[in-house]
């Protein structure tokens, strides 16, 4: 991790009357965050890149190919471009909402090509995105397939042909690229069934024959292959990218696939309707003296995008858009502009042709290099961790609450990132920022996981004396595990109930918010059981659940963490989010009156005095809006 000590200019700044947030004023000191949380990093908005994926903004590298555009013969069409440069900064956030539902977040100095030319999204004296625009792309991308073991199944049933009158079977890989080869290997291996490649004399030009070593090998595969009397949605989708690997093609914008065996493209038809797709079936040349039926998926380049990316076949040069045109649809069509109300990180990348592909749609390069600059920094470094230090953050502090026209306004701290990080035992900026709000008497609450915040509990205890006090400690579980798991640089659940304790101790009524709640991971009444339980022995004044809610960019990052380490959830984030941001509302209803219940049982919540105010919370809160 990297530090890069900045002298600010302003330090309490104004949030939006726009923002959600039940707060008007927030002090940052530091930009950037150290706590890993899989559900609030910046950076993760999806590039398409040349081979047909998708990889987080914040992973791709220098050197990198992605896709960008150029106009040829009057118009736009993709092109594979080189990453010439990657670097992050930390901006005021916008989010833009299109018609299809696709959610945006960028800085105002972001530039979208539209159908009237590049416009920044906001700005006085600038082309700037408004209502009346429509962005240039296909919309948002759909999420990977997780590669289970029915995903596996249905891939290998794709692609394998065999020969059961034979003794000893061989079956045929309708496979002309190395990459479903491999793919298709080693799935088998994984099920212990091995292989030897035998060159295919005839038939297709560079196909490969896999006969197995036994016949215990070849009843193997058949039952492999065998068709499933209600095939699952996993199996579906490995199926399609199976069949489209082997008999698959995408030229001149046109995706087919074909097969000489009915009953083959009517569980391919009924697999694609499943998922929605508008297929049509259309005669193709004969294959083996026998009419092939063609299946050809229509809607365009968002379609064709959205089949690769929901069935992930292996090969690369199938998956490619290099040459097709760049076109907008009614979907893109711009419907709200807003600020988000938090300053947050963002990258940006420098590319051949000026632009990349994020989140569908197309993107300048938007970030000059001056924003980087002013601090000595390489724009075309990749930092994928800076953490930007104000270091006169005191003084600044100290200065502005003495201007005359400064209110005495509530000030609240921890809301954008953590204002105790790691970076805090370094640098001590909160005990000079806490030393001028005591001596201005001016009320003011903090929201913090880290234990630091003990470090100076003599000026928070100094400053209840002339003012108001709210500290809040955020422990969405107690379940170890799942906290190395997800926010692996913050204290353990353990540390921050121990924090709990000594606040409430020294006589602050310390809000606890449960948050964030997970589905399937922390929201069964066993966890949460627990976690109230915890924080009732360590003497929390209230218990806030608020369930997890993915907003773009954090959602893409959160699907891919999920689909490495808990595939079996996939499915239910699924049917619980579908395309959009938050749970349905009677889910979320449900989780909270879990935690209610539990906060009932064992008393907390109930009123008692105590130096500082508690925090105050709506009814129903939710989540801090981080991306």
């Amino acid at each position: 991790m990297t530090f890069y000590e900045v002298q600010a200019k302003s330090i309490i700044n104004r949030v939006p009357g726009t923002s959600r947030v039940p707060f008007e004023w927030t002090i940052n000191p530091y930009r950037g965050c150290g706590h890993a949380c899989v559900y609030c990093l910046a950076g993760d908005t999806p590039i398409l890149m040349a081979d047909g994926r998708t990889r987080a903004l914040a992973d791709v590298k220098v050197g990198d190919v992605v896709y960008g555009t150029v106009r040829r013969d009057g118009h736009r069409q993709y092109r594979p471009t080189p990453v010439l440069a990657h670097w992050s900064t930390v901006k005021p956030a916008f989010r833009i909402t299109l018609r299809d539902g696709t959610e945006l977040v960028a800085s105002g100095d972001h530039r979208f090509l539209t159908g009237r030319g590049w416009k920044y999204v906001t700005g006085d004296d600038r082309p700037r995105l408004s209502t009346a625009h429509r962005l240039v792309g296909t919309g948002r991308f759909a999420p990977p397939p997780p590669h289970t073991s029915e995903y596996r199944r249905g891939y290998l049933c794709g692609v394998i042909r065999g020969d059961p009158s034979a003794e000893l079977s061989r079956f045929r890989l309708a496979l002309t690229d190395p990459e479903a080869l491999r793919r298709a290997e080693r799935w088998l291996l994984d099920v212990g069934i091995a292989t030897t490649r035998i060159p295919v004399s005839s038939g297709v030009a560079g196909a490969i024959t896999i006969r197995t070593s036994t016949r215990t090998g070849s009843a193997g595969v058949r039952r492999l292959i065998s068709w499933p009397e209600d095939p699952r949605p996993g199996w579906r989708l490995g199926f399609l990218a199976g069949l489209y690997d082997a008999q698959g093609s995408y030229v001149d914008g046109v995706l087919r696939m074909s097969d000489g065996e009915p009953a083959i493209l009517a569980v391919a038809v009924a697999s694609l309707e499943r998922l929605r797709f508008d297929v049509v079936q259309e005669a193709t040349r004969e294959v083996a003296d026998r009419p092939a039926v063609g299946l050809q998926i229509r809607g365009g380049t968002a379609e064709h995008l959205r089949f690769f990316h929901t069935v992930d076949p292996a090969v690369t040069r199938k998956r490619g858009v290099d040459g097709v045109p760049v076109q907008s649809g009614a979907g893109l069509a711009v419907t709200a502009i807003e600020p988000v109300g938090l300053d947050v990180p963002m990258f940006d990348l420098t590319t051949g042709t000026g632009d990349f592909i994020a989140s569908g749609v197309v993107s300048h390069n938007c970030f000059a290099r001056h924003t980087h600059s002013y601090l000595d920094l390489d724009a075309g470094a990749d930092f994928d961790r800076r953490i930007i230090v104000k270091v006169n953050a005191g003084a600044l502090v100290r200065r502005e609450l003495a201007a005359p026209r400064w209110s005495g306004a509530h000030i609240a701290m921890g809301t954008n990132v953590d204002c105790y990080q790691r970076a805090e035992g370094r640098y001590r900026l909160m005990r000079e920022i806490l030393a001028a709000l005591r001596d201005f008497a001016n009320p003011y609450s903090i929201l913090t996981k880290g234990t630091l915040i003990l470090r100076d509990l003599d000026l928070l205890k100094q400053a209840a004396e002339v003012t108001k006090v709210s500290v809040s400690v955020s422990i969405g579980s107690v379940d170890e595990r799942l906290w190395r798991s997800v926010e692996p640089g913050t204290p353990s659940p353990r540390r921050r109930l121990d924090v709990v304790r000594r606040l409430t101790d020294a006589g602050f009524r310390v809000g606890v918010l449960v948050a964030p709640i997970l589905p399937g991971l922390s929201d069964d009444e066993e966890s949460i059981e627990a976690t109230v339980a915890a924080l009732a022995r360590a003497g929390a004044a209230s218990a806030t659940p608020i369930p997890l809610h993915l907003r773009p960019g954090s959602r893409e990052w959160y699907a891919g963490w999920l689909g490495r380490t808990h595939p079996e959830l996939v499915p239910r984030y699924r049917e619980l989010f579908g395309r959009g941001s938050y749970s349905p509302t009677a889910y979320q209803r449900e989780v909270t009156a879990r935690v209610r219940d539990a906060a009932r049982r064992y008393g907390i919540g109930v009123s008692e005095p105590g130096q500082a105010r508690a925090v105050e919370i709506k009814p129903e809160p939710e989540q801090l809006t981080l991306l």
